[in-house]
């Protein structure tokens, strides 16, 4: 099942479709109403989101957004879908190239597939870390958690969690010195595992190293929290990054557990997982 190289054995952000002398990013993510975005968002929001979550994919390949195909469920706001939707391909440089729609009842699900072009060869996977690598974010997590509880309770900053943005410069500009790459959509913690289960390594991860946004009281919750779009990655322990990142843990060989904090077992739950 899925043999073809370009899947990468389904354990990475996006596929990598290789011809010519160009390569292909392709990705693919649904959202679902009531799991994704709230039932009374604004339609323009999750329109963006739904950009947003595809472009933060091709972000952590270093790809440059070429267009996108959009599965989309009619309802009473299409046409604030419609602006939220041209807002975000304007802003990321995307067009929309097709798609479909479609009538149907109960809880609404939208679709997008995004399409992007490689700017560094080989393209960046979450495969790559070796022992000895350090390990890197770009910025603090726990921003979406918070734009979510604004957004619940009417007070304070909600664009984190409505309008979060993709890293599409920064990937491209670390797309040739890392060795693994992926962005943070479902949780620090659980991504990082999920990168060292990729790459047959062990992440060792300092707890307080990694930024937060949200008071410390907050630390646990903010690292198994996702959608903050920053890039996790890891290079080489001399390399030079051309942006400003935190340090924070380091690649060793395999051990019991793929993901170690502070060098102990992890806790239980470490992001979100799909059902």
């Amino acid at each position: 099942m899925a043999g073809d190289p370009a899947a990468r054995g389904l354990a990475d952000d996006c596929a990598v479709l290789e011809f010519g002398g160009e390569a292909l990013v392709l990705t693919h993510d649904t959202m679902v109403e009531g799991v994704h975005f709230l039932s009374q968002q604004s339609a323009e929001d999750v329109a963006w989101k739904l950009v947003a979550s595809n472009m933060s994919d091709l972000a952590a390949k270093g790809a440059e957004p070429i267009g996108v195909l959009l599965s989309y469920q009619l309802g009473p706001d299409d046409a604030a879908f419609l602006r939220g939707l041209q807002d975000a391909l304007t802003h990321y440089g995307a067009a929309l190239l097709g798609g479909d729609t479609v009538s149907a009842s109960g809880p609404r699900t939208f679709g997008l597939t995004a399409i992007g072009k490689a700017t560094h060869r080989p393209v960046p996977a979450r495969s790559g870390a070796r022992p000895g690598d350090r390990v890197w974010i770009t910025g603090p997590v726990g921003r979406a958690m918070l734009g979510l509880d604004a957004l619940r309770s009417g007070n304070g900053d909600s664009t984190f969690y409505r309008r979060g943005q993709a890293l599409l410069k920064e990937g491209q500009e670390l797309a040739p010195l890392v060795t693994a790459m992926m962005d943070v959509s479902d949780g620090v913690l659980l991504d990082a595992k999920r990168l060292a289960d990729a790459s047959g390594m062990t992440i060792d991860l300092t707890r307080k190293a990694i930024p937060i946004a949200a008071p410390e009281e907050r630390r646990d919750e903010a690292l198994s929290w996702g959608e903050d779009y920053e890039l996790l990655f890891t290079t080489s322990p001399g390399a030079v990054l051309p942006i400003a990142a935190h340090p924070i843990g380091t690649v060793c060989e395999r051990v019991e557990n793929a993901l170690l904090l502070d060098g102990s077992a992890p806790p239980e739950r470490l992001g979100y997982e799909h059902n």
